[in-house]
């Protein structure tokens, strides 16, 4: 083989091995059953190898219940999914629950739904007629960021003004006048 054609040959095969990383050291543009742009979810996550979720969730059922998104052995992602007959009071949620739906540091945002944000996650509600309940709440938490880091609070409102959104039109709310 001349020197020419294995450099072309090498160079092929650079070219393959880097595009043919693995599916799942990206982050997929579907979370927990919602699509949303990747790149908004990567201002929240710190590594991405490994990427899988544990997802207990049914929308048709509409029965509260977490989905969980690991990076390897860890935590990158923490949702929980509720259904309920009233509106729950955000803040009772975020400061007075502990690990369920714990937030820390959180303040209201001025947005469409009912949300805050922590430094470590966030938390938003919007009437949504289902099976399970008038209101949906929706709980993100992000376990690797530290409880003083500051720093992240515009990404999770970034993510949550896109994610819950797109969230809400997945799970088929009646009548709740969502928006």
């Amino acid at each position: 083989m001349s020197v020419r054609l294995r450099a072309i040959c090498l160079g092929f095969a650079v070219m393959l091995a880097s595009c043919a990383r693995p599916a799942h050291d990206e982050v997929p543009d579907v979370i927990c059953g919602t699509r949303i742009d990747p790149a908004l979810t990567r201002l929240l996550v710190t590594r991405t190898e490994g990427w899988h979720e544990y997802s207990r969730v049914d929308r048709a059922q509409a029965i509260t219940a977490p989905c969980l998104v690991f990076s390897g052995n860890g935590v990158m992602l923490s949702f929980r999914f509720s259904w309920r007959p009233v509106a729950t009071d955000l803040m009772y949620l975020a400061k007075d629950t502990g690990k369920v739906s714990g937030v820390t540091d959180p303040h209201s945002i001025s947005f469409g739904y009912k949300t805050i944000v922590g430094t470590d996650g966030a938390i938003s509600q919007a009437p949504c007629k289902t099976k399970g309940g008038n209101y949906f709440t929706l709980t993100l938490q992000l376990p690797q960021i530290k409880l003083t880091d500051q720093t992240h609070r515009k990404d999770i409102e970034k993510f949550m003004r896109a994610y819950f959104p797109a969230t809400i039109r997945t799970l088929g709310c009646a009548g709740s006048g969502t928006r």
